[in-house]
């Protein structure tokens, strides 16, 4: 149904950039792409939010040459996380206490597979960076592990090289998101048929045919970038 879908969608969407906030208020390491927004934000007067958003807007112009199409889902990300993560940002308070710290970084990394699991389970487009990644391997002929870890690698030495945090809270989100998002896509009713998803995060799209939905509903019908792997984010 297109309204619960919508739900899942926003709320995906307004709970990752949440979680963004919580892991920049732990100041323990933050993924890749947000080291870079971090680093940027930080040497411009732009808030953290708005760089996320006009990076979206970059990325998204960089579809153009890769014939990439945007689907609703891939604006609403550029839009509703830049939103949440300034929003949460304003009244979320940095702890003192290393201890409460490495709390909110472990909680902050658990709402954002939660996130990441709502978002593709709307199944109504990628996001402007995954779509990038899912273009460039279809345009190359490159892996996905290629293309994203080059990409990524990228990304987070230049964010560093901003100032962007890098620590901890990097290695924890790289090697725990992916095993808890699979976790709750397989306990929340969430069962995608394709051999693997393009990435992890709130850009991420299933590859290959996905069905989504609770056991017995048939697959949203989501739109071209996120039904297939030649023309996916």
């Amino acid at each position: 149904m297109l309204a619960r879908r919508l739900i899942a969608l926003f709320a995906g969407l307004w709970l990752y950039g949440f979680s963004m906030a919580m892991m920049i208020t732990a100041g323990l390491g933050l993924d890749p792409w947000d080291v870079f927004h971090q680093g940027v934000a930080d040497r411009t007067p732009l808030s953290f939010g708005v760089v996320t958003a006009l990076t979206g807007v970059v990325v998204l112009a960089l579809w153009i040459p890769i014939r990439q199409k945007p689907g609703f889902g891939t604006i609403a990300n550029v839009v509703v996380i830049a939103v949440s993560v300034d929003t949460s940002l304003a009244f979320l308070e940095p702890a003192d206490s290393l201890l409460v710290r490495i709390v909110v970084m472990l909680g902050g990394v658990v709402l954002n597979a939660l996130a990441t699991v709502l978002y593709i389970g709307a199944g109504m487009g990628p996001g402007p960076r995954d779509g990038l990644m899912t273009g460039l391997v279809a345009r190359t002929g490159l892996s996905v592990r290629v293309i994203r870890t080059s990409i990524e690698v990228t990304v987070l030495a230049t964010g560093w090289l901003l100032g962007g945090t890098v620590g901890v809270g990097t290695v924890v989100y790289a090697l725990g998101i992916g095993p808890l998002i699979q976790l709750m896509m397989r306990f929340g009713g969430i069962y995608p048929t394709a051999r693997k998803t393009s990435s992890v995060g709130p850009d991420s799209a299933i590859v290959e045919s996905p069905e989504i939905g609770p056991p017995g509903a048939g697959a949203p019908s989501g739109d071209a970038e996120s039904n297939s792997a030649s023309t996916v984010p």
